[in-house]
């Protein structure tokens, strides 16, 4: 994505050693486990005019989803099935290796509108934001299918407990739709290649650390809609993956991890 905004540093336009304008990297990264039609759907909805690139992380799918994805999608596969954590610091590393300013991390099971994408963008393109959080609970956002025990812990509960241990008020922690400027990344104070942030423990981590950081925050208005349970709406285990996505704010509010 080439664009003018401010807070980037100046790149080449070509190769002619003339000044160009700021130029900044963008990847949008998404995630897939065995999703089938809904990951297939997932990158057909992405403009094939789109100023930035397109990444589908496969974390060892065996249902061939993935087989025939177009040459412009960039595919990282992992030979077998490791966890989001981990798939995801394989994508974190890949960005930062390839020179990318700015990731957009999208679910890969169709839930997240790719046309919301420059409502995540906008806040780190215009200087203000390092971190922008996709709520559906904000005005402008929406929800669809959701199940009334989901409602209640990502609208309530979370929300609710993490607001409380970083003293900043967040109203859609357990979103995965996001952005965020690769500086994050590079902070030494934060360690995202941990082992024990292999599952769901890796992005309330990454959220933790940047707000009680300082680093900028911005939450943005997203539609979250699931996908029909017949197709398998999420891969998240009862009381097992619930505990991995409370467990980094009871770890590092009491500084049992860093």
């Amino acid at each position: 994505m080439r664009l003018s905004p401010a807070g980037f540093a100046t790149r080449s336009a070509g190769g002619d050693g003339r000044p160009g304008h700021a130029a900044v990297k963008v990847v949008v990264a998404c995630f897939a486990y065995n999703e089938g039609e809904k990951i297939q759907r997932t990158i057909t909805r992405h403009p094939g005019d789109r100023s930035y690139d397109l990444l589908v992380m496969d974390d060892g799918s065996t249902d061939g989803a993935l087989a025939d994805t177009p040459s412009d999608v960039i595919v990282l596969r992992n030979a077998t099935n490791r966890g989001v954590g981990d798939s995801m610091k394989r994508v974190f590393a890949f960005c930062l290796e390839g020179g990318y300013d700015v990731i957009v991390i999208q679910a890969g099971n169709d839930k997240d509108d790719p046309r919301e994408i420059p409502r995540l963008l906008a806040p780190i393109l215009a200087g203000e934001a390092d971190v922008v959080q996709g709520s559906r609970y904000l005005e402008g956002g929406a929800h669809g299918n959701m199940p009334a025990y989901r409602m209640v812990a990502t609208r309530f509960a979370h929300p609710w407990l993490f607001s409380l241990v970083t003293g900043r008020r967040v109203t859609d922690t357990t979103n995965g739709f996001r952005a965020i400027r690769t500086t994050v990344l590079r902070d030494p104070r934060i360690d995202w290649t941990q082992p024990w942030l292999s599952r769901y423990e890796l992005e309330p981590y990454l959220l933790y650390k940047a707000i009680t950081l300082g680093y900028r925050y911005r939450e943005a208005p997203v539609t979250k809609v699931y996908p029909r349970r017949e197709l398998g709406y999420t891969k998240m285990r009862p009381v097992t993956d619930w505990w991995s996505i409370l467990r980094p704010l009871v770890y590092l509010r009491l500084g049992l991890r860093r």
